[in-house]
């Protein structure tokens, strides 16, 4: 029994796989697809969001983007993962996995030809390779994925023919083929898909123009049908009534005529009809059986007619939308009692008739739009009954009688516009303070009654000229401090020009003319740092007209006309660039400057009858040497006494100034001991705290603003080498809104590193101020160059005026740079940054002229990619605010997207982005620039300046671009992705489309964009 265990040793020796833990098939299986996924992420150039694929830390069904079924892969899902990589082999191993049923890489930046070797999974039902930069052509084998159920491949740049082997893959569910560069035409074989339910083949720009294809009504299972912007022409055909299953159709942009079928309005199942921006005409069916729509957008299109009353059967529709048509008639009373209704959009059209008197009273309504009609009689009481009320757009119709009182109790009413009607009485007291109110245009009315002592506080643009408003003008208006436009003329105003109005550092446009105002004009003007018009006219002013307006360096607009101001007028008025000014009929005296006595301004003088010039194109008698000198020879006794009491308070000024100094000098060497700064450096610099700290002083102070100040400081040692600091205003807790700003500043330009994003170097702090120190940008803002914002003396004007402005294709180039910046912003980073301000001051340039996008206090993070995330209030600049952002305090990165289409304006235009030359802004103008009746060439927008023959086709690429970025649907602007995309195919020379030619129809926000 002893030499048993040597027996059994022996044994188990000479069977050594009985030694050992037997492997399973399941473990073997298991190891082979870990060293396959490890392949693959080695293919994919080791992307830092892949790296928990890792074998030594779990089981590889629990990596991220991997999906398993009973211990087997299934599916790679990697959206967004920020995976950038040519295509190479990186396909050749994943069908070796051979369970997988799904494969996902939407939105990352991977290059190359359809990969052929997807051809060997034989499992494959899903495969999204969207928002890609693939090229080339879908190969015409691609048949052989015979398993697959959904194919996904827009947003890439494919390129010829569509396959006519899609039709012979007879398991597809959905194909989305849209935004591609296909340049064909569409193969009749997708009528072979015969359990496809959702097809989506929109904005195919570079498809020859075609019908319909009469195949695509042989999809029986069809649900989803989305073919916008494809090049569509002829009419829509009468068999898509037989697509039973049919519940959302979209053909809009596209060039579509006849009449809608009325098979249309049959289909049961129907949710949404999109068919706007077509040329459809005739009337719309008066007979409905589609009793589940939900969205009508049938807008932009020739259709005549009046609103079928079978509309108010629609107890789901949310949306309707048919505005820039011809319908006629009143609208159907039964639309208001709709429960679901939400939004209605039906102005530029020829309706007549009241408003339905029950809307908001059945459902959450939320925005009324019907200007430019004939409509008469009130506006409905119970708009804002629901609590969701936003948006109230009736300008330019017959509306008479009072304000309903309810309307002055809408939490989030943003926008109100009633201006060109018949409104009268005084206006609602909860309206002019409500809480959300950004927008409220009263104008052209007979509206009474005082202004009360309290606006609403993120009012951006207030209008109510051409009423009956009488009394003060109010000085707590300056609390409003967003305030950018203010137009009050014609009016019964009287009182004198609150000190107050000064504290408005935003506004843009001040009107007060045409009243009875009265008193100096105020002396503290120059903190309208921002403001482009100023009209005063006609009114009874008195005074002199103050020196300090000379300062007001984006002023263009001068109005001082039919007062009683006296004296001199100040030369310092020769600093502007105005492009309008009146001065006549007051009481001036005197020369007019030198700088003045131009030609443009030969009439602006007149009817003062001391008032004399050197120059014989203004329309004045000459000057004698009398002249010069008749005022300084009238000092009055009042003049003498007042210089005695002058002279009387001085020593306590000086005593009061001592102190103060004496305080100054004790903060600056405060400020200046090293011991109280702190530095938090971003990158490997060569300068310390102290190099920076010293710098502060007034001869390096480049600019100010409403955070603080701008310094430029040469630092390291006379090596050359200079940098911005933005020092902000006492961050001690006084200013919380400049402290967020701040860090949000710092949390964001301290993690992200891009070549068009401006660089923050390091941020250094003491207990009462802060500052940020970015890399110098020599050639200053973007709206400097466009717009010729200069300081006077400063070292730009030289260079503007040696260069001249900014030729076009430096403006390309520009706009290419801020784009990629932007696209960094939204598409790289994880989560993604929007930036909220974007506007031509917040580019700066280098000494190269590259774009860089700047000042990030108002950025912030969004939570998900694409989802709109709400904010405490509107930020941002007029005329750059997207609507929905205004309308909802909701963000997302579309936002970003307007306010960069707006920027592409001015590029062209040349103007700015508050210059609407009668309408609100630069996009609005724009838009009302290429309408119907208007100059049917987009050539006729180009800034002068720069209008070049070779480049003006580019030009009208990049303004309908900036068109498309501007469209008040935020689905129908293009990604940043996207804008960047066609910016280069815009800069390609391979352009041989005539881009600045227009049809009659080319008059929608969101433009195709012809490339």
């Amino acid at each position: 029994m002893a030499k048993m265990p040597s027996i059994v040793l022996l044994f188990l020796l000479s069977f050594p796989f009985l030694a050992k833990p037997q492997i399973t098939t399941q473990e073997e299986a298991a190891a082979g697809e870990v060293e396959i996924l490890l392949k693959i992420k080695q293919d994919l150039g080791n992307p830092p969001s892949l790296l928990p694929w890792n074998s030594t830390i779990s089981h590889h069904c629990n990596w991220p983007g991997i999906e398993c079924l009973a211990g087997s892969v299934t599916g790679i899902v990697l959206p967004s993962r920020n995976i950038t990589i040519t295509t190479g082999n990186i396909f050749s191993v994943i069908c070796d996995l051979k369970n997988l049923t799904e494969i996902n890489l939407y939105n990352n930046s991977i290059s190359g030809n359809f990969p052929a070797s997807l051809f060997n999974c034989s499992s494959l039902k899903t495969l999204n390779l969207s928002q890609n930069y693939f090229v080339g052509q879908i190969p015409a084998e691609i048949d052989r994925i015979s398993s697959l159920r959904s194919l996904d491949l827009s947003g890439n740049r494919f390129s010829g023919n569509i396959p006519a082997a899609i039709g012979r893959l007879s398991a597809l569910e959905t194909l989305y083929l849209h935004r591609n560069f296909f340049n064909g035409s569409l193969p009749p074989q997708i009528g072979d898909l015969s359990n496809l339910e959702a097809l989506g083949l929109a904005y195919l720009h570079q498809l020859q123009p075609a019908r319909i294809p009469a195949e695509i009504s042989h999809l029986q299972k069809l649900k989803y049908l989305w073919m916008a912007g494809s090049n569509l022409i002829g009419e829509i055909p009468d068999s898509f009534g037989n697509l039973t299953n049919l519940e959302h159709i979209d053909l809009s942009r596209n060039n579509l005529g006849g009449e809608i079928p009325n098979g249309l309005f049959h289909l049961k199942k129907l949710k949404v009809l999109i068919l706007y921006f077509n040329q459809l005409s005739g009337e719309i069916p008066k007979s409905i059986e589609a009793l589940d729509l939900r969205e009508i957008d049938l807008s932009i299109n020739n259709l005549n007619g009046s609103i079928p009353e079978d509309f108010g059967r629609l107890e789901n529709l949310t949306l309707l939308a048919m505005y820039y048509n011809r319908l006629s008639g009143e609208i159907p009373t039964s639309i208001g009692r709709i429960p679901a209704l939400i939004e209605i959009r039906l102005f530029n059209n020829n309706l007549s008739g009241k408003l339905p008197p029950d809307l908001g009273f059945y459902s959450k309504f939320e925005k009324l739009e019907v200007s430019d009609n004939q409509l008469s009689g009130e506006l409905p009481g119970n708009l804002c009954r629901g609590g969701v009320f936003y948006g109230l757009v009736v300008f330019s119709n017959n509306l008479s009688g009072r304000l309903p009182e309810s309307l002055g109790n809408c939490p989030r009413l943003w926008g109100v516009y009633l201006h060109e009607n018949r409104f009268s009485g005084e206006v609602p007291v909860g309206l002019w303070s409500a809480a959300n109110l950004t927008i409220l245009l009263l104008g052209e009315n007979s509206f009474s009654g005082q202004l009360p002592q309290k606006l609403a506080p993120n009012l951006l643009r207030l209008e109510i000229n051409d009423n009956r408003f009488s009394g003060e003008i109010p000085s707590r208006i300056s609390e409003s401090k967003h305030l950018q436009v203010l137009k009050a003329s014609n009016n019964l105003f009287s009182g004198e020009i609150p000190s107050d109005l000064t504290n408005l550092f935003q506004l843009t446009k001040l009107y007060l003319d045409g009243n009875r105002i009265s008193g100096e004009i105020p002396s503290e003007i120059d903190t309208w740092q921002s403001l482009s018009a100023l009209n005063l006219g006609r009114n009874n002013l008195v005074g002199r007209i103050p020196p300090q307006m000379g300062s007001l360096e984006m002023l263009n607009l001068l109005d001082l006309s039919d007062n009683q101001l006296s004296g001199h007028i100040p030369s310092e008025l020769g600093w502007l660039k105005l492009n309008f000014l009146n001065l006549s009929s007051n009481q001036l005296t005197g020369c007019v400057p030198d700088s003045l006595q131009e030609p443009t301004y030969a009439s602006s003088f007149e009817n003062n009858r001391e008032l004399c010039t050197s120059n014989p194109v203004v329309n004045l008698p000459p000057c004698t040497v009398e002249s010069y000198s008749r005022d300084s020879s009238k000092l009055s006794s009042r003049f003498i006494v007042f210089l005695l009491v002058i002279a009387s308070l001085f020593s306590v000024a000086a005593l009061a100034i001592a102190h103060f100094m004496m305080q100054k000098r004790r903060r600056k060497r405060h400020e200046r001991d090293p011991a109280t700064w702190k530095m938090t450096s971003f990158s490997r610099l060569n300068f310390t705290e102290s190099e920076v700290v010293r710098g502060l002083t007034e001869s390096n102070q480049i600019g100010s603003g409403g955070a603080g100040k701008v310094y430029r400081i040469a630092i390291g040692n006379g090596s050359g080498e200079v940098v911005a600091v933005k020092k902000i205003w006492n961050c001690t807790g006084t200013d919380k809104k400049l402290e967020k700003e701040f860090e949000a500043e710092i949390d964001i330009l301290g993690r992200i590193r891009h070549s068009n994003v401006v660089k923050l170097l390091c941020c250094i702090s003491s207990e009462d101020s802060k500052l940020l120190v970015y890399e110098y940008m020599e050639n200053g803002s973007l709206d400097r160059w466009i717009h010729g914002k200069t300081k006077g003396g400063s070292d730009m004007d030289s260079v503007l005026g040696r260069i001249g402005r900014l030729d076009w294709p430096t403006r390309f180039q520009i706009a290419i740079g801020a784009a990629r910046g932007l696209c960094y912003m939204h598409h790289s980073c994880s989560p993604p940054i929007v930036h909220r301000d974007v506007k031509s001051s917040n580019i700066l340039l280098d000494s190269e002229f590259k774009a860089r996008i700047a000042d990030f206090g108002l950025a912030r993070m969004l939570a998900k990619h694409g989802m709109p995330e709400p904010m405490s209030g509107v930020a941002g600049s007029y005329g750059y605010v997207a609507p929905e952002y205004a309308y909802t305090t909701r963000v997302n990165e579309k936002c970003d997207v307007y306010s960069f289409g707006v920027v592409l304006l001015e590029l062209v235009t040349g103007r700015r982005a508050s210059d609407g030359d009668g309408h609100s802004s630069l996009a609005e103008w724009a838009w009302y620039l290429l309408q119907d009746g208007q100059p049917k060439s987009i050539s006729d927008a180009v800034d002068e300046e720069i209008r070049d023959p070779n480049h003006l086709k580019e030009m009208c690429m990049v303004l309908k671009l900036g068109l498309m970025c501007t469209s008040t649907s935020p689905v129908a602007r293009p990604t940043m992705k996207e804008v960047v995309e066609i910016l280069f195919r815009c800069g390609s020379q391979h352009n041989h489309l005539n881009e600045c030619s227009t049809s009659s129809h080319f008059h929608d926000r969101s433009l195709q964009i012809l490339i």
